[in-house]
């Protein structure tokens, strides 16, 4: 694996937030989150420039705002608040790593992170920068995948990865049925019409309005970002017909 090089030029990369608590109920996974910065900088280190949506589930969901007695818009902005905390942790490993960052957020908080500028966010890339997003879209009532495939066509990435808890997207959910397979392939409609849920309808939608291939598999296995990225077999593919 380390001798392939790599198929993509320029990627975005959705890592849920629930992603980064490892084998924790709730934060940051100290070891998952070093984990992660190191997949990217092998990544990176095959020329690959890479831009990075990072979630918030581990801290807030604003899906979760009936169970607090609050309205959905509050919520939300609440959720966003966490995925900036969650950029700015995951830019501080990926620093470590040797590389250099840049976050930028939906939402306007120039002591900690710049402001989303669609040709800013390029040059970054063209520098050999890893350029996190955080804050979302910036509106409520939107989720954090809608936000990576917005930014993915927004910076011109060749694909969105989404690296999730699970191996793939499933027919049902696995935990319901250890002896299912995720698909290998699936179209966008297909995704559609079976209403699989591994990312939300809006975020797909886009994704085919653009032909933005997408492909979602496991962070949990180490190595696995590279291993998308150079080919192998790992993970559901959903493009067009």
């Amino acid at each position: 694996m380390g001798k392939k090089t790599a198929r993509f030029k320029r990627i975005l990369l959705k890592i849920s937030g629930e992603a980064l608590m490892g084998k924790g109920n709730y934060g940051i996974d100290a070891e998952t989150l070093q984990g992660v910065a190191s997949e990217i900088k092998d990544v990176h280190d095959k020329g690959v420039q890479i831009a990075v949506v990072i979630g918030g589930g581990n801290i807030f969901r604003g899906l979760n705002s009936d169970s607090y007695g609050m309205k959905r818009a509050p919520a939300d902005h609440m959720g966003m608040l966490a995925t900036v905390i969650n950029a700015l942790a995951l830019g501080e490993a990926i620093n470590n790593e040797g590389l250099e960052t840049r976050i930028m957020s939906a939402i306007d908080m120039n002591k900690v992170a710049e402001p989303f500028i669609r040709k800013r966010a390029i040059s970054h890339l063209n520098k050999g920068r890893v350029v996190l997003f955080g804050g979302g879209t910036g509106n409520p009532f939107f989720s954090t995948d809608t936000a990576a495939a917005l930014r993915a066509m927004e910076i011109d990435a060749e694909v969105l990865l989404k690296a999730t808890k699970v191996e793939g997207v499933y027919e049902r959910d696995p935990k319901d049925d250890p002896s299912l397979k995720p698909f290998k392939t699936l179209t966008y409609r297909e995704y559609i019409e079976k209403g699989l849920k591994v990312m939300d309808m809006t975020a797909i939608t886009l994704a085919m309005g653009h032909n933005l291939p997408v492909l979602v598999f496991s962070l949990r296995e180490r190595g696995n970002i590279l291993r998308v990225v150079t080919g192998n077999d790992v993970g559901t593919l959903i493009t067009g017909d």
